[in-house]
């Protein structure tokens, strides 16, 4: 009978859970989802294939399950940043710090990866992406939108439709840096100054738009 001596000697426990996850979705960015197999993955987990199996029957329901975890871990992310929003009274500055939360979110590059990863397997597992979407995007999105609906309840905004400001002001501050990160593989990576400008600008166009006296 192995003694707990004998296993801390032994070959070193397999990897569960979250950290099993972790794993997983190392393997389907660095691979694919047709180049990773359920023998890397258990193969680097330190875990028998059996065992892999028996929590995860299949490579597509691994492969849900790690979208599905992403999405968990920054549920609600946004949350802090625009509930302060909300309490502004002058919301040049709050804007502008949620739009940095925003460009170091969206266009880090873990982020832009599972993007990636997601988007290529769209049509294969659309439910998969749609659930992306709806619980991280459109999430942040009711959550800036919420924000928003106060800040013109309270006289400190005009932003309606609140769904659309929110949206168009996410894309103001993210839409060129990443369109060109997700389509050059190879593009340079934005240095905070360049994106301290696109947030300023970004900011300056949507209150001119949706500012207290919105231009008509």
């Amino acid at each position: 009978m192995a003694t707990s001596e004998t296993r801390r000697l032994g070959r070193p426990r397999g990897t569960a859970g979250a950290a099993l996850l972790d794993i997983a979705r190392a393997q389907f960015l660095s691979n694919g989802f047709a180049g990773t197999t359920m023998d890397s993955v258990a193969s680097a987990a330190r875990i028998s294939k059996a065992s892999l199996y028996r929590d995860y029957p299949s490579k597509n329901e691994l492969f849900a399950a790690v979208v599905a975890d992403w999405v968990e871990r920054g549920r609600d992310a946004m949350k802090p940043h625009t509930d302060a929003l909300s309490t502004a009274d002058e919301p040049i500055a709050q804007l502008r710090q949620l739009a940095g939360v925003l460009q170091r979110g969206v266009l880090s590059p873990a982020v832009l990866q599972m993007r990636t990863l997601v988007a290529a397997e769209a049509a294969r597992f659309p439910a998969i992406a749609s659930d992306y979407v709806e619980r991280s995007w459109e999430r942040n999105i009711t959550a800036l939108a919420n924000a928003f609906s106060v800040l013109t309840q309270r006289g400190v905004l005009h932003a309606e439709p609140a769904h659309i400001a929110a949206e168009q002001f996410t894309w103001l501050v993210i839409a060129v840096p990443l369109n060109r990160l997700t389509l050059e593989g190879t593009a340079r990576p934005y240095d905070d100054a360049e994106l301290d400008r696109i947030a300023d600008e970004a900011v300056s166009t949507f209150l001119a738009r949706f500012g207290r006296e919105p231009v008509r």
